[in-house]
């Protein structure tokens, strides 16, 4: 026997809408929420009207001066003294603040997107009502209309906050920093400047900060395969050992570790910083020992790139192992026995059965969480900042240090003598580019999203 076919009225196209709908209907068009109020949809039609009559007023008395002063981003440009006609006496004319006007100028973009969307879902609901009309259906009057906001429609009453903080508090920064830089915002230009196109993306790849910009990144990434590496493989090592059936008191030493990650990293960082001085501890003690006969330069501006580099890895360590220790030891503890008992029957021993069975059932868990990590070392402000400053200063490069990271030297930049913060903004925007392109190529190639 054949299904019979439910029945689907025909969509309605917005031509027939305007063409065959009520006068409520066509004024829609014009004057958002005419056909919600025609419909005794008060609560949506006055909420579209008002959004209108809101949007228009602030669009003639501020919106057009801030669009049409983005292009130029303000046409006085140097302090000037011009003769005040009305007072008789030569006044100082400040130059415009292009940050204020390109923040409201991006703002005003940003209104006008959210206006144009408040008017696509008008003429959606319009278009709704229009085919339940046209098809003697039941219009859903106020009260319904407020139900379904707390029923059907719930998922969008609680996310109407969250997106306005995502748009007020995420998107506008970010467009913000993206359009700074295409303009010469920096020491020369701290409150009037203009759109200089990709020329400070030039400067940085192919320009005066392109011999840092390439070592930099280079080291960069170095960093952090070490640091992702070095913590994950060590914190798996650490794991196995507790959970060995030999060792006692597992809680013990589990809470041994965790302490230094519990401690908030920047005291640890600033504790290591001291202890690893010229003068500090470490010295002292290997002195003492007649390990060495001078004091060893860690971290300070006279030691060794290659020494400071090493040094800043191996502190990673120590704050990031406990972290991979956690994780791993609840993947351990919940692996299935009976392959590691299978294994051990089969003659496989500890190395074998730790490659071939805990290893990867271990990288398989943890392979988006290693992403994150990778990311976040890229982003590491904390560990170099605090620990090294970016020391040892390098002559060859402009405004950076040996264990400078992007994310460093882009601090550098916006808070140092260069003060550059439009090559801040690409540096920005090249550091999201990375971390945006690693994350997607890599989670691609995980089995768990192969497998998902």
């Amino acid at each position: 026997m054949f299904k019979r076919k439910k029945h689907v009225a025909p969509e309605a196209t917005y031509r027939e809408v305007w063409t065959k709908g009520d006068i409520a209907t066509k004024l829609s068009f014009f004057i958002m929420g005419s056909n919600a109020l025609a419909n005794k949809q008060w609560v949506k039609g006055l909420a579209f009207l008002l959004s209108e009559v809101i949007f228009v007023v602030w669009f003639i008395f501020s919106g057009i001066s801030a669009l049409s002063m983005l292009v130029t981003l303000g046409t006085d440009k140097n302090k000037k003294v011009v003769y005040d006609a009305s007072q008789g006496v030569y006044i100082t004319k400040q130059p415009s603040n292009s940050v204020l006007i390109l923040l409201f100028g991006v703002l005003a973009i940003i209104l006008c997107i959210v206006m144009i969307y408040l008017y696509c879902v008008n003429l959606r609901s319009t278009k709704h009502n229009y085919i339940l009309k046209r098809d003697g259906k039941h219009i859903p009057n106020n009260i319904e209309e407020l139900k379904s906001l707390l029923d059907v429609r719930l998922h969008a009453t609680l996310m109407t906050l969250p997106l306005l903080g995502i748009l007020f508090f995420t998107i506008l920064p970010t467009v913000f920093m993206i359009s700074m830089a295409f303009t010469n915002y920096d020491r020369e230009h701290p409150i009037a400047f203009s759109w200089t196109g990709f020329q400070a993306f030039g400067s940085v790849l192919n320009g005066d900060l392109a011999g840092t910009f390439f070592p930099v990144l280079g080291w960069t990434l170095i960093w952090a395969v070490l640091a992702t590496v070095t913590t994950f493989f060590f914190g798996v090592l650490l794991a196995l050992l507790i959970e060995s059936k030999g060792i006692k008191h597992k809680g013990f030493w589990r809470t041994i570790f965790v302490i230094v990650w519990a401690v908030p990293q920047f005291v640890s960082l600033l504790m290591m910083a001291q202890f690893l001085d010229y003068q500090g501890a470490l010295n002292n003690i290997l002195m003492n020992l007649h390990l060495i006969s001078s004091p060893i330069h860690f971290i300070d501006n006279q030691a060794s790139p290659i020494i400071a580099r090493i040094t800043v890895i191996i502190v990673n360590m120590w704050v990031g192992i406990p972290v991979s220790m956690l994780i791993s030891t609840a993947i351990i503890q919940n692996l299935p026995q009976d392959q590691i008992e299978a294994a051990k029957i089969d003659g496989a021993n500890v190395v074998q059965i730790f490659r071939y069975i805990t290893f990867p059932q271990i990288l398989f868990v943890m392979a988006p969480s290693l992403i994150q990590q990778f990311i976040g070392n890229i982003n590491n402000f904390n560990v170099i900042f605090l620990l090294t400053g970016g020391a040892p200063m390098n002559s060859k490069y402009n405004g950076a240090g040996s264990t400078d990271l992007l994310v460093t030297w882009l601090y550098n930049l916006t808070f140092g003598q260069e003060q550059r913060y439009n090559a801040s903004a690409v540096l920005g925007i090249l550091i999201f580019i990375l971390s945006a392109t690693v994350s997607l190529i890599a989670y691609r190639h995980t089995n768990a999203y192969k497998e998902g």
